[in-house]
């Protein structure tokens, strides 16, 4: 219990200080990005428009630092990000939660099946090291993971998209469709998601798979293990209860950190696939000089990170029980 009441005290430490340096870091930068985009309706709105403009995106506050940054964490626990000045007038909570969700089903759902297809391959090749599968998957895993996302990404779509014309090339659903919980709409989005999926697992599952392997290679050597196969326990258990349960741990860590940044979601991969993820948003919001969305992107892959790794300090309290004799 005292090491998760110190963890938990660690990641309310670090959250305090991302809020704070998010508040901070654009309030220093020389230049105003919100008066350079009201500054492209000079001569096209009125005064009094532009006036409005002013109060609403904030900027005829004349608050001290402080008196600001008591202000920003008052919107903060109220869900209030601001305005977005790319998607004017959607609040930034409302364009972030409507792209989130995109991001969470595709990254997610490719980032566990990478992990777990990496794993489970990991633990047999490393039970049978030095194999004919253990000589060439590896390899052929490592060359496809050496091959960067967007070109992966464009070299899918000519090839599925253009070519063969067996998935679409881009977007998150059909057009024809229409937007909700129904049928046509899941079919469609899912029919979309095929190509980027398949390029983000086929990306990221040698990195799961070679560092697997290794783990097991070491663990495999390990006095428990050898105790276990002098007792004459079955290869099956031996090789799931003893050395895999021990060599994954290290997994869980970086699992609990792939978890937390698909929030931010694979940015080239959405871009390639003009996929409406979150990803996708943040470059848009990078090009348009979008501070409070980038912001508020930027502190919820912050937030997302922080619970991640604390879900994988809880997973480790499970799964080792040494960590429970420290606490």
């Amino acid at each position: 219990m005292r090491f998760l009441i110190r963890r938990v005290s660690f990641y309310i430490v670090t959250a305090w200080a991302a809020v704070t340096l998010n508040f901070l870091i654009p309030r220093l930068m020389p230049g105003n990005p919100a008066q350079i985009l009201l500054s492209r309706f000079q001569g096209r709105l009125s005064p009094n428009a532009l006036r409005s403009l002013t109060t609403l995106f904030g900027l005829n506050s004349h608050a001290s630092l402080g008196t600001q940054y008591l202000q920003y964490w008052s919107d903060l626990l109220r869900s209030n990000l601001g305005i977005s000045f790319s998607y004017f007038p959607e609040p930034v909570s409302t364009v972030i939660g409507t792209s989130m969700w995109w991001t969470i089903v595709l990254i997610g759902v490719s980032t566990i099946i990478a992990f777990v297809l990496g794993t489970v391959a990991g633990v047999m090749i490393g039970w049978h090291r030095g194999s004919r599968l253990d000589t060439y998957l590896p390899s052929a895993t490592t060359f496809l993971a050496s091959v960067p996302y967007f070109w992966l990404g464009i070299i899918t779509v000519y090839v599925f998209g253009s070519i063969l014309h067996w998935f679409p090339p881009s977007g998150g659903y059909s057009l024809s469709t229409t937007v909700g919980f129904n049928g046509s709409f899941i079919a469609s989005a899912a029919y979309h998601a095929v190509l980027p999926a398949v390029t983000i697992v086929v990306s990221s599952v040698a990195g799961w798979l070679i560092g697997m392997r290794n783990m097991m290679v070491t663990t495999l050597s390990e006095d428990y293990v050898v105790m276990a196969e002098a007792k004459g326990l079955r290869p099956r258990r031996i090789m799931y209860a003893y050395a895999a349960r021990n060599a994954i741990l290290p997994s869980l860590a970086s699992f609990a950190m792939s978890l937390g940044f698909v929030v931010s979601g694979a940015i080239l991969t959405e871009i390639v696939f003009s996929y409406p993820g979150i990803g996708y948003v943040l470059f848009l919001a990078v090009s348009n000089n979008d501070y409070p969305l980038m912001e508020g992107i930027f502190l919820v892959i912050t937030l997302a990170v922080l619970i991640a790794n604390l879900l994988a300090d809880i997973a480790y309290l499970v799964v080792d029980p040494r960590t429970r004799e420290d606490s």
